[in-house]
């Protein structure tokens, strides 16, 4: 059966609902697209666990600041559907940002609203503020289209999934959530769509960050117990990279995203980094 490419809203939610008439399971995943191993890998996951996959990709404009990268963000369709196909996909959602988000749109879904310290006001929330609410708010409408059975994100976007997580369970979603594990290049790089915007000095220059959390690793695992000493000495080590500037390092506990004053449980490190205008995330849980 050949792969559906459908961008009208109501014909998507017939499509969705006419499988759930016939009983079968789907398996959602959302992207934005310039889709890489990292995409295809969540893909996969949403076969184990569903008898149908939907793949939507849209470049969601409400989740990028004002000064980040919304209109030269990678945009490689007919690629995508080309990879895609061969995964055996069985439609692709594309949405025009007109109908996702038409004149007068003024609905937002927001987790932790009004809450000063809530999930969306740590790690990359400091940073990219609203960015979190634009994702919930898009990831509420396409659930609501779609009406999935699973949902698949990836672990490389820590932070999104367990805000994922927290808005389908406040607000009675029956989508169960999937976390893939981080899809890495052979050097431990975390793939990801922006690293095409890399030179190649950059792209070796970006794999400090994971060499960074190994670092992390080794120290934990021999019983350091300090997070200040584990980010100042990762700090030392990423920042020996002429060109990269840290955003942030952080030792959190995975569950709150609240800083830990002392590593008794596994926690999870995140960082955010730039090399040049290209901001790039990692994390692992230790």
């Amino acid at each position: 059966m050949s792969m559906k490419i459908i961008s009208n809203i109501e014909k998507m939610n017939q499509y969705a609902q006419s499988l759930t008439r016939k009983g079968f399971k789907i398996g959602f995943v959302p992207t934005m697209g310039a889709l890489h191993e990292g995409h295809i890998s969540l893909v996969r996951l949403a076969k184990k666990y569903s008898e149908k996959v939907i793949v939507s990709i849209f470049v969601n404009p409400i989740q990028f600041g004002p000064k980040e990268d919304y209109k030269r963000y990678p945009r490689t369709f007919e690629n995508d559907c080309k990879l895609l196909k061969k995964e055996n996909v069985d439609a692709v959602f594309y949405p025009s940002p007109n109908d996702m988000f038409p004149e007068g749109f003024s609905t937002y879904v927001e987790v932790d609203a009004g809450k000063s310290k809530g999930l969306d006001k740590k790690l990359c929330g400091i940073s990219r503020p609203g960015h979190f609410r634009g994702v919930t708010t898009v990831v509420a409408k396409l659930f609501n289209i779609i009406n999935p059975d699973i949902a698949v994100f990836g672990a490389k976007d820590f932070q999104q999934q367990l805000i994922i997580k927290k808005m389908v369970k406040d607000l009675n979603y029956k989508v169960k959530i999937i976390t893939a594990p981080t899809y890495r290049e052979r050097d431990g790089l975390a793939m990801s769509s922006r690293n095409s915007y890399l030179s190649s000095s950059q792209r070796h220059q970006a794999t400090a960050l994971y060499k960074s959390l190994l670092l992390a690793k080794r120290m934990i695992l021999s019983n350091e117990k300090s997070p200040k000493k584990i980010i100042s000495i990762m700090k030392k080590f990423i920042e020996a990279n002429i060109g990269i500037k840290i955003d942030y390092i952080s030792v959190v506990d995975p569950n709150t995203l609240e800083d830990v004053k002392e590593i008794k449980r596994p926690v999870l490190i995140a960082i955010a980094a730039f090399l040049g205008k290209t901001r790039l995330i990692d994390n692992m849980v230790i």
